[in-house]
């Protein structure tokens, strides 16, 4: 019974074989796939890969007809030349406040964060046992003037007497060294007035720069100690915000040319805090040394800051500004695509795109300026060359218009 049932089966398996192909077309015609087949048996069996190659890679033989292209004609114009950085806002003092004597603070005439100028009352100590010490020694310095004025009188009656043979040098020479121990008590009590006066003064403690202060640790009240260097000794920060630093480094290649540019006059530097606000200065200096491990050398741009729009330990973009290339030649960023042999572009000549091997100087404001491989006048693509190979046959369709002030942009700032 068993190899019935399998001598059934394979007749069925035979039968419904030979139906499907002697009707095999109706069933790929249903199936969708009969173009498919029809082109395999027209193209004689062409590869895969040759089928699966984008039209635009073909290049003149490329039976889908041209690549339709965007161009744009390279012109000379007068371009910046341009370093991009990262730069950290700095303030050019960073002061922290703290008391020269040993007192309590009676009185805190500024608020926490607020703007303080040059000069002005911050704290005042108490300053009454020092005033009650500077009276005392005025009044020393009184009674030391009084004796050396009767010690000159002195001095005068014996050199009288001893002109007259009525006197004795003794007498004399012990006058005249009384009057010099008086003079030298009064110079003696004068500069102990001096620094009594000096202290004093430290009791009003006075803002030594312009700036915005911080946050403020002590409170009227308060005993200050000079010994103390604990955290909280200070009594604040004051950071001098106007002018401020942007700290920024490049990379050592550049060092050269903005040394030059240094050497012929201030080097414009612009600190972008976003896309519509912007701050210009000058560099300040640049750090005696390159870093090793970075290669890289650090410099700092000196930058008005009236409006407060840099803050100290702010991160934002700097563009240091080296001079203005007369003629340089750029083309739109997208343009430039990157080969096995470097950067490249494509060229069109008479409806052929030509490959070419370009030397990029620097790439900025989204444009890439060209050091060698393109000349003023040539149409490159700029869209559509993801699908072009050399000898390409375009076609040149509109693309967006161009902003007509690109063509001498100004620098930043």
């Amino acid at each position: 019974m068993r190899m019935v049932r399998v001598a059934v089966l394979a007749v069925i398996a035979v039968a419904i074989g030979g139906t499907a192909y002697v009707y095999r077309d109706e069933v790929a015609q249903k199936l969708g796939v009969g173009a498919f087949a029809s082109a395999a048996d027209k193209g004689g069996g062409a590869s895969p890969a040759a089928s699966a190659q984008p039209q635009g890679r073909r290049g003149r033989l490329n039976p889908g007809g041209p690549v339709p292209v965007v161009v744009t004609k390279v012109a000379k114009k007068p371009l910046p030349i341009v370093i991009e950085a990262v730069g950290t806002v700095q303030a050019i003092a960073s002061i922290q406040i703290k008391s020269r004597i040993d007192s309590q603070i009676m009185k805190v005439n500024v608020e926490e964060g607020a703007l303080v100028k040059e000069g002005e009352v911050l704290f005042e100590l108490d300053a009454r046992t020092l005033k009650a010490q500077l009276g005392q020694i005025e009044a020393q310095i009184r009674k030391d003037q009084a004796q050396v004025a009767q010690a000159k009188r002195d001095v005068s009656r014996y050199e009288e007497l001893l002109a007259k043979n009525a006197g004795t040098v003794v007498n004399r020479d012990t006058a005249q060294t009384t009057l010099k121990a008086a003079e030298a008590q009064l110079e003696a009590d004068e500069a102990n007035k001096a620094s009594i006066a000096t202290q004093i003064t430290y009791t009003e403690i006075r803002a030594p720069v312009s700036g915005r202060i911080g946050s403020i640790s002590s409170k009227a009240g308060t005993v200050v100690r000079v010994g103390d260097n604990t955290a909280t000794s200070a009594l604040a920060t004051i950071n001098q915000v106007d002018p401020i630093y942007v700290a920024f480094a490049v990379p050592q290649v550049f060092l050269p040319e903005i040394r030059a540019a240094m050497a012929k006059g201030e080097v414009k530097v612009v600190a972008l805090i976003d896309e519509n606000r912007k701050q210009a200065g000058s560099i300040a200096f640049i750090e005696n040394t390159v870093d090793a491990l970075t290669g890289t050398v650090t410099a700092k741009a000196r930058i008005g800051n009236a409006t407060e729009g840099l803050w100290p330990g702010q991160f934002v973009k700097v563009e240091i500004v080296l001079g203005i290339e007369p003629e340089a030649i750029s083309v739109p960023a997208p343009a430039i695509q990157l080969g096995p042999q470097g950067p490249y572009l494509f060229v069109v000549k008479d409806g052929v795109a030509e490959l070419r091997n370009v030397v990029v100087k620097r790439t900025q404001a989204g444009e890439s300026v060209i050091g060698k491989g393109l000349e003023g006048g040539e149409q490159v693509v700029v869209d559509g060359q993801l699908r072009l190979v050399n000898g390409a046959n375009v076609v040149i369709r509109p693309g967006a218009p161009e902003p007509s002030s690109t063509a001498a942009a100004p620098p930043r700032g």
